[in-house]
């Protein structure tokens, strides 16, 4: 399956600068950024800046550089906000959503970092 990158998705406005954002961490090849909904006391937004979809076509399309500086992005926010369990941190969840039956609001490969309170489980078993 192709992938159709939506050239005129938010965070694609964002990384062109139309639409401007609260920075966490700007490197060569990610933007983090907290989110302007949050759901926990921290919620950030990671991307980055190539033209993916979802985890998948990042996983299978982006270069070593890409995906080692998006996971080493992901892991010094952590540190910086202290919530990396490893380091005295309390916890956190990382959320990617991925197509229509994962509620993938943005056509745009994304991380959620969610901290600062309990989560609760991930999901519910459906009756």
């Amino acid at each position: 399956m192709a992938y159709v990158y939506d050239d005129q998705n938010i965070f694609a406005r964002i990384l062109r600068g139309e639409i401007p954002n609260d920075t966490v961490l700007d490197t060569a090849h990610t933007l983090a950024f907290n989110d302007i909904a949050p759901q926990a006391p921290h919620h950030v937004l990671v991307i980055p800046k190539g033209r993916y979809v979802t985890f998948d076509h990042f996983a299978s399309e982006a270069s070593e550089t890409e995906i080692v500086d998006f996971t080493r992005s992901v892991g010094r926010i952590c540190a910086e906000l202290g919530i990396a369990p490893g380091q005295g941190g309390e916890g956190y969840r990382l959320i990617s959503n991925a197509g229509e039956a994962g509620v993938q609001e943005v056509p745009h490969y994304h991380m959620h970092i969610l901290t600062g309170r309990p989560l609760g489980r991930m999901l519910k078993k459906a009756d």
